[in-house]
């Protein structure tokens, strides 16, 4: 199995060098193209207004000056070209991708262009908390349970224009209780937390924080998987169109 590796938090993240670890695991033709430096909530942008630069680390690792989107479309349609992955792996992000996060997150974006080239891709995130910041995020839960996480998927053939998005909570190993698949959740943006405050040269900024999760039967979705102590698995899918909609606005036009 050939594994192309990205990410959006650089190529130098710490949460790739685990990612290929755990790749390592599974297959001994593991590849990466990863932005040259963080592109967190680049979402799935795309390159256009100025020129994109590659370079090669070594025969199997590349990084690029420009999105995570950037990043997979030079692998598939550049770098790969004659050697195509038979699996994409986005991550291991530094911070949760839940709800609609994903809409946001280069790492989910990139699995997304992976699944918009037929190749089967997974995003994979650790949440973590207050008291772990910055390069102290501790990817321990990550570095326990991913390999058996994608155990269960290295062989998933998803369905055309699928992905799978997982999320490992900020919990000690062996406080994790488990896996679970659900649903993608959605926070209450009507609560949405912008806290104001001022420069010392007088100017207004802003600090943008996330409205609460909103609550559904039985927990069943990936935000509260985390909250209840469990790694999300969450199949997305990139069909965005609302069907019932469809035959009530087709009433309309007719």
């Amino acid at each position: 199995m050939r594994i192309l590796l990205t990410n959006d938090d650089g190529i130098n993240a710490r949460g790739l060098d685990l990612l290929e670890t755990v790749a390592q695991s599974f297959s001994d033709d593991v590849w990466i193209v990863a932005p040259t430096e963080e592109q967190s909530g680049a979402g799935h942008s795309l390159t256009l207004t100025e020129p994109v630069r590659l370079r090669r680390h070594d025969n199997r690792r590349f990084s690029v000056t420009g999105t995570p989107t950037d990043a997979v479309m030079l692998a598939l349609a550049h770098v790969m070209k004659d050697s195509p992955p038979d699996l994409i792996l986005s991550g291991i992000n530094r911070g949760a991708n839940l709800g609609e996060d994903v809409t946001y997150s280069g790492t989910v974006s990139a699995a997304m262009e992976g699944a918009l080239a037929g190749v089967p891709s997974i995003a994979l995130s650790q949440s973590y908390s207050r008291e772990g910041m910055g390069d102290t995020v501790p990817f321990a839960a990550a570095e326990a349970w991913a390999e058996k996480v994608l155990a269960a998927l290295i062989d998933f053939e998803p369905a055309p224009g699928t992905l799978i998005n997982v999320n490992f909570p900020a919990l000690a190993p062996e406080k994790v209780n488990g896996i679970r698949i659900c649903r993608q959740g959605i926070r209450d943006y009507g609560r949405l937390r912008i806290v104001q405050r001022t420069d010392p040269r007088g100017y207004d900024y802003f600090w943008f924080g996330l409205g609460p999760m909103v609550q559904t039967p039985g927990h069943s979705t990936d935000l509260e998987a985390m909250d209840d102590g469990y790694i999300s698995v969450t199949p997305l899918h990139l069909d965005l169109t609302h069907d019932p909609s469809l035959e009530v606005l087709r009433g309309r036009f007719a």
